[in-house]
Parts: structure tokens; sequence; C-alpha cells
């Protein structure tokens, strides 16, 4: 993986270009999430097409509980497996294991854990995570951390935090004893961890910017705090790490949250919520947000938000796509996604348009209040 910084915005906001095996991805970015091999409701080539993702996501936990290594290989890794030829990013599984509190307990060797599909036990070592992984294919690779719960105990985030600094060193030398299983390269993210303590973030990331890997990540964020506190904790770290280098916030966020944290110095952006929230009714749009269930939108006949350029946004009006969700029909958990999808993948693509230009900080000033806006 190479990265090359293109520019600086005067703000702090950046644009740069991701190279990988499987393609380039612009950055700022965001990346949609195919947890188990597949962006729920949408087909790859609706996102090729009609989103023009340029990554996505996959999570280690499911794909090895579900279909499994053995398919996996046999498939030829997760590109063949779902036709995807883009790139490709995969969790380690560290945040899923943080959400299986009551079935995991974590010790120095790692985590064994319950699998929620069937309640068979398994290990989560950060060797095998590394295996999984080169087993997967993912052109970039997360290493295995802890995700401590919000709020922790400054004594507890401590102690998770140099776990995960341990843990990742394991990772590093795993790596360079294992070749990629189908020829590509493979590139290992270090994840910054240390709730929300400002000293411990500190020291994560110097931690982190130590190993010198070719990108990082911040994680533990988006799990519950307050967004100032998610905001001051970016700061902190982005000023530390590498400019030289991607930098990747991980499960962030609302249109809003990207705008600000990417003003920080963040480049890559994931989250479940565009498509989530979209199958739930709400869409997020460049006027502002909409509950397209409410009975205000019954007999509107303009489309679902012309400014994004995406066929279902224009395409398709508020009024059928809310009678859609009053009927239940499974078109309307696919037409809400798409635009979700397209309308984030389009805001990234103006921001990076503002940065080159210079004028990122005043657009997004202006911007922030008006994506707020409840419709």
């Amino acid at each position: 993986m190479d990265f090359k910084l293109i520019t600086t915005d005067p703000s702090g906001a950046r644009a740069g270009v991701i190279t990988t095996d499987h393609g380039a991805i612009e950055t700022p970015i965001f990346m949609p999430v195919g947890t188990v091999g597949s962006v729920k409701a949408v087909t790859q080539e609706q996102l090729r097409s009609d989103i023009n993702a340029q990554i996505i996501l996959g999570n280690t936990y499911h794909l090895y509980l579900r279909p499994g290594m053995d398919v996996l290989r046999k498939a030829g890794g997760l590109h063949r497996f779902n036709g995807w030829e883009r790139p490709i990013l995969t969790d380690s599984g560290g945040y899923q294991v943080f959400s299986l509190a009551a079935n995991r307990k974590i010790k120095e060797e790692g985590v064994v854990f319950q699998s929620h599909i069937d309640g068979s036990r398994h290990l989560f070592t950060p060797e095998n995570v590394m295996d999984i992984q080169r087993n997967i294919g993912a052109d970039i690779i997360m290493a295995f951390d802890e995700c401590p719960p919000y709020p922790s105990e400054y004594a507890y985030a401590k102690k998770s935090m140099e776990l995960t600094h341990r843990w990742l060193d394991r990772c590093i030398r795993r790596l360079a004893e294992t070749d990629p299983v189908y020829g590509h390269a493979q590139t290992l993210f270090p994840i910054v961890q240390g709730s929300t303590y400002k000293d411990l973030r500190r020291a994560s990331a110097e931690a982190i910017a130590s190993r010198n890997c070719a990108g990082n990540a911040i994680g533990g964020l988006s799990v519950g705090e307050p967004e100032n506190e998610m905001y001051e904790m970016c700061g902190i770290v982005t000023e530390i790490l590498p400019a030289e280098k991607p930098r990747y916030l991980m499960g962030v966020g609302t249109p809003w949250n990207i705008l600000n944290n990417i003003e920080l110095g963040i480049d890559m952006f994931d989250c479940v919520m565009p498509t989530r929230n979209g199958r739930n009714g709400m869409l997020f749009t460049w006027d502002g947000v909409v509950n397209i269930k409410n009975k205000k939108w019954a007999d509107d006949f303009s489309p679902i938000d012309a400014q994004t350029p995406c066929f279902a946004s224009q395409n398709y009006t508020r009024a059928y796509l809310r009678h859609l969700f009053v009927a239940g029909e499974f078109l309307a958990l696919t037409l809400a996604s798409i635009h979700n999808l397209a309308f984030y993948l389009d805001l990234v693509k103006t921001a990076r348009k503002e940065i080159l230009a210079g004028t990122y900080g005043e657009w997004k000033r202006r911007m922030v209040p008006q994506l707020q806006t409840r419709l």
C-alpha cells in the first residue's frame, strides 16, 4: 500500500490517495460496511455504479464463523467470493468481542468467546486473527485490539491499552512470519486506544506511531461518549500520528461527525449508520435528516434528494419511498440504503473538492448545521 498526501487545507483537512493492489482510494473516504461480505440490501453492482464505493469492509469475527475459512480459501478469498474487485478492509473482530461482554473472557493469550450463532467456544489470539485475515485476503487488515467500554475506569482503560500494544507487537511478528495467501499485498493498521483519557490517548498514539506501520487507526470512540469528547480525543491523536500516513477513525458516524473529524486530519471512515438507519426510514440528505415514514411525505413527489448524484436519489420520489415502507416492501430497504450510501460518498467527494480548493473550513461551517436540520 502507498499513501500520497496531496494537500492539507488551512483548516487541517487533508486530501490524498491510497494505492492498493486492487485499486486507488481517494481520501477523505467513507467505506460502506459489509460485515459478512455483503453490504446489507445492496448488490455489488449497485455499490460500484450507483454508490461509487471505492472500498468496502468485511469483519473477521463474522466471516470466521460464517462461511468459515475453509470456504473462503476454496473460493480464493473474499474478493472472489463476493465478486468485489476493488479494495477491501477487514476489522479484526476486536469490536465484536467488546460487544460480547457477557460471553467472553479476555486474557494475555487472547480472547475466549462464545459464538452468537450456536454458542460454540472459540479463541482469538493476535496470531490467529492475522492468519484469519490472511485467509480472507483483505488489502488493509486491522490489528487485534481490546475496545474498552464507555465509560471505563482509568485503571481499566490503561490496562486495556497496554494489552492492545502488546497484542500489536504479536500481530506485527506474525505477519512478518507469513506471506499473503492470494498474491496481493496486505497492509496492517494498528489501533490507538485509551478511552477518553487525554494522557492515555497521547501515550497510545505515540506507541502506535513508533511501530512505523503504513497506516494507523483510532478505535474505542463512537461507543457512547459525547461528541465533543470524540472530537477532543481525535484532535489529540492526530497531532501525534505521522502526517505522511493515512488515519482511519473507526465506526464514525453521522455526516456532521465525518465533516468535523475531516477537519481534524482524519482520512478514512466507516459506519453502519447509513444502511442501518436507512432500513429504518431515516434518510440523510443535503438539506437535512428525513424520517421518510412521516405522513408529511405521503404526497411529496419531489426526488428523495435531487442533489445526490444517484439514480435512486433522483428518480424515486419521497412519496413512493414512504409508500414502500408503509407497505412493508423490501425495495424500501434497498432504495433507502443506496441513497444514504450514495449521499455519504458524495459528501466526502465534495469535501475533497473543497480541501483541494483550500476552502474546506468555511464550507464545513456552513454545511454542518444544514446537515443536522430535521426536515
